[in-house]
């Protein structure tokens, strides 16, 4: 993810020149991001995520928007959460292809499909004996905020309410983080019927913690990556 800016730099006034110069605004030039950063992204972010979802697996608790909804099955049925979470996202694609765009169409099926495999490998290669719920929230809450903003800024997402997120951003100016944040704190509170009370209270903290991490960083202008 790279980024290059030129501004000026504040120093004494030695000439009339000088100080015009240094009176000038500032110039932006924006890098596009290439392949080999995109696909470090895609994987970075979702491997972030993966860790999340198995700490949550783990602890008991669960998480908003499509992910919330692959791990009420999951704790209800017992199936497979990556399947789970696979199969639910196949209808936003056709959203995402429609109103957001074929490039960000693709990497987020791309960054769906990783993680899915990432959590069913995932607890074959690690394995956490002991993690309290309260960790479990604010890392957990902080690692998925720090791979959605990876993707989000290489034009991906984990798809479900993240997709409908950036197109309420970009259509209506209402921050990104925000509307997420509302959507997970309403998915974590229908499993009420399926996680115990001090879980879900659990969940609606990793998602505020999450839902104000993209709220401070992931802001229109302020990344000028493409």
């Amino acid at each position: 993810m790279s980024t290059t800016t030129s501004s000026p730099v504040s120093e004494p006034a030695l000439s009339a020149p000088a100080a015009s110069s240094l009176a000038a605004p500032a110039t932006v030039a924006v890098v596009k991001h290439g392949p080999y950063e995109d696909a470090q992204a895609l994987f970075s972010g979702s491997l972030f995520v993966g860790i999340t979802m198995m700490m949550y697996a783990q602890a008991g608790l669960l998480t908003g928007s499509t992910a919330g909804l692959a791990f009420v099955l999951h704790y209800a049925t017992g199936w497979s959460f990556g399947a789970i979470y696979f199969a639910i996202n196949i209808p936003f694609y056709w959203f995402a292809w429609k109103y957001v765009g074929k490039e960000f169409t693709i990497k987020t099926f791309v960054s769906v499909a990783l993680l899915s495999l990432i959590t069913e490998l995932g607890p074959r290669l690690i394995h956490i004996d002991y993690l309290h719920p309260a960790f479990a929230a604010i890392a957990g809450g902080l690692l998925m905020g720090t791979g959605v903003l990876f993707l989000a800024r290489h034009k991906s997402s984990l798809g479900g309410a993240t997709i409908v997120s950036l197109y309420v951003q970009d259509k209506w100016g209402i921050p990104a983080g925000k509307v997420q944040m509302a959507i997970d704190c309403a998915v974590v509170a229908l499993a009420l019927w399926v996680v115990p009370l001090d879980r879900v209270l659990w969940s609606i903290l990793a998602a505020v913690v999450m839902g104000i991490f993209l709220a401070v960083s992931h802001r229109p202008g302020r990344y000028h990556g493409k």
